[in-house]
């Protein structure tokens, strides 16, 4: 058989379209089908935002920035915001104090109970939100009623229960950071005379800062936006961001709670940019 024909076979053999080709298409039309089902809500609540007819309807009656100078200008989502912003911040740093030296000890030590341990520390991002608030409300209330302390809807009650939404994710993250850090920069240090704690502090602490500020700012995002727990755990005087949405959406529908989220879409998202900017984020997440 001469080569011309040989060459002529394979080709005939070959098939007509790369099986890898229809693969690649076939992931990438999957990914685009699923981001484009993440993003749509987002993007009809970002359209709603700016009708101009206070009952929405289609088509649009027209376009106007009103609704958000109607929310910036409400003192009730003013002051909602704030406090749970307040809420976020404190829930954040107690979690993130606890969480550092838990994922230290987790990613280095091996004891009877380990696993169990780390799966604890997560409990809370398996566990539906009523359901863990309905919990703690319990738990409270008991701790109430045999110790005669003031608990129930108090502010250090609703920073504990928000404290264990941070936990998890800053556990998570930071653990993830710990798994790609180099051990021996740590033995390098200790060689050349720098204690424990320095060591700590000047070598394993700056190596694992994206994941202990992606933690941060997921626990923060998980406190800001918490809705299920709240209710249960908020007392008079203490109004979170989403607990006045819905207070709010109890006696009127219009695009005012739109352009609120929005807004908190908006501020968390320059937070997370400016953040990776420097902190390189996207090393962890």
């Amino acid at each position: 058989m001469t080569t011309t024909a040989r060459a002529a076979r394979a080709v005939s053999r070959s098939p007509l379209v790369d099986r890898r080709w229809i693969g690649r298409w076939l992931l990438k039309g999957s990914a685009a089908v699923a981001f484009l089902y993440i993003l749509l809500p987002l993007l009809f609540v970002t359209w709603l935002s700016f009708y101009r007819q206070e009952i929405p309807s289609f088509p649009p009656e027209g376009y106007s920035l009103h609704w958000y100078t109607q929310a910036v200008q409400n003192d009730r989502f003013i002051d909602a915001f704030l406090f749970s912003a307040q809420l976020g911040a404190i829930a954040t740093a107690i979690g993130l104090l606890l969480a550092v030296p838990a994922a230290l000890g987790l990613s280095r030590l091996r004891f009877h109970g380990h696993g169990f341990a780390s799966n604890l520390l997560l409990m809370p991002l398996v566990v539906p939100g009523i359901v863990l608030g309905i919990a703690i409300y319990v738990f409270q209330t008991e701790i109430q009623i045999a110790t005669e302390l003031p608990i129930l809807g108090s502010l250090p009650s609703l920073v504990w229960g928000h404290v264990l939404l941070v936990i998890p994710w800053a556990f998570r993250l930071i653990t993830a950071s710990l798994a790609g850090f180099d051990r021996t920069l740590e033995e390098a240090a200790q060689s050349l005379g720098a204690n424990r704690f320095t060591t700590l502090r000047r070598v394993t602490l700056p190596a694992v800062l994206p994941g202990i500020v992606a933690g941060g700012m997921f626990g923060f995002v998980a406190s800001f936006g918490n809705l299920e727990m709240s209710l249960f755990l908020v007392g008079p005087g203490h109004l979170t961001l989403p607990i006045a949405i819905l207070q709010y959406l109890q006696w009127k529908i219009d695009p005012t709670i739109a352009s609120i989220s929005v807004l908190q879409i908006a501020i968390i998202a320059i937070a997370m940019l400016v953040t990776d900017r420097f902190v390189k984020l996207s090393r962890v997440v």
